[in-house]
């Protein structure tokens, strides 16, 4: 695939790309100075790496944040996008700069608190960098990067590297340090995840009904979707293998808020429907999102 040879400034400096970027890399700066670097506590990536290495080697973690993450400025610049390159330039010198000169005081001794909090504000600070266009953290492009070059997907390559670094934070700080780790890591993941994809995580609702017409009618009518009907047939039961019919097998995009209020209403039109649910990584094409209403 093509990478774009121009940098798109008008997309760099933007009020929503910097505004995002200032605000996520704000957040960062609480999460590290008032949780976690103090106590030694790990989230992974980049940011974890330098917290485990400034405790070796007296470098300011501000230098070691610039340092690891150089490898993914140079592979983001020429694999994804210069524009993207540039921005994530952008946010890992503002989070550097942040590090070294602002001085925020311990807001807790208690660890779980550490944990929690210090995690939820990397979390969110992350979150909010990635949807003004950047990253603070490097590792999920290196990460995509390497599984071209061998067997293994970018989730397992993350979770390696991520263990590594856990493992190193309870050799280096002690085994209770390292299993809070384990929870920052997590909570920042989750709280990333929920910035990137909101609530609104689109997910695939199957349903089978002999009442297919009036369920189409209902969804496409009263919840404003749109659905895709798959032929097939229904039945094949146990101890009435031979008893089938065909069926029209309905299936609509949905947020995870919505799917609770379709199930009542096919619920009160058949009970006997059968629905499953499908997490969908990624909705593209088509007619998702209208007037802030959201589409199959």
């Amino acid at each position: 695939m093509a990478i774009a040879t121009k940098i798109e400034w008008r997309t760099v400096f933007s009020l929503r790309s910097l505004a995002f970027t200032f605000i996520g890399v704000s957040l960062a700066v609480i999460g590290l100075q008032g949780f976690m670097v103090p106590n030694n506590f790990l989230d992974g990536g980049v940011t974890g790496l330098s917290i485990l290495m400034s405790s070796y080697a007296k470098f300011h973690i501000s230098i070691w944040l610039l340092i690891f993450n150089i490898p993914f400025l140079i592979i983001g610049y020429h694999k994804i996008s210069r524009t993207f390159g540039f921005q994530a330039l952008i946010a890992m010198l503002l989070l550097s700069a942040g590090m070294y000169f602002i001085n925020i005081p311990v807001f807790t001794n208690d660890k779980v608190l550490i944990a929690i909090f210090g995690g939820f504000f990397i979390g969110l600070g992350i979150g909010c960098v990635i949807r003004g266009g950047g990253v603070i953290d490097g590792f999920e492009v290196i990460a995509q990067y390497t599984e071209r070059k061998s067997a293994f997907t970018s989730g397992e390559i993350i979770l390696a590297l991520n263990t590594l670094m856990i493992i190193g934070a309870g050799l280096r700080f002690g085994i209770e340090t390292g299993m809070y780790s384990i929870l920052v890591y997590f909570t920042a993941m989750k709280t990333a995840d929920y910035v990137v994809d909101g609530f609104e995580e689109y997910t695939a609702l199957n349903i089978i009904s002999k009442e297919s017409e009036k369920i189409k009618f209902e969804i496409v009518n009263n919840f404003d979707k749109a659905v895709t009907i798959y032929k097939g047939e229904r039945g094949f039961l146990p101890g009435s293998y031979d008893i089938k019919a065909e069926c029209d097998i309905i299936m609509t995009v949905v947020t995870r808020l919505e799917i609770h209020r379709i199930k009542v209403a096919v619920s009160a039109i058949d009970p006997d429907a059968f629905i499953f649910v499908n997490s969908i990584k990624e909705v593209k094409g088509g007619i998702v999102r209208r007037n802030k209403k959201t589409y199959a």
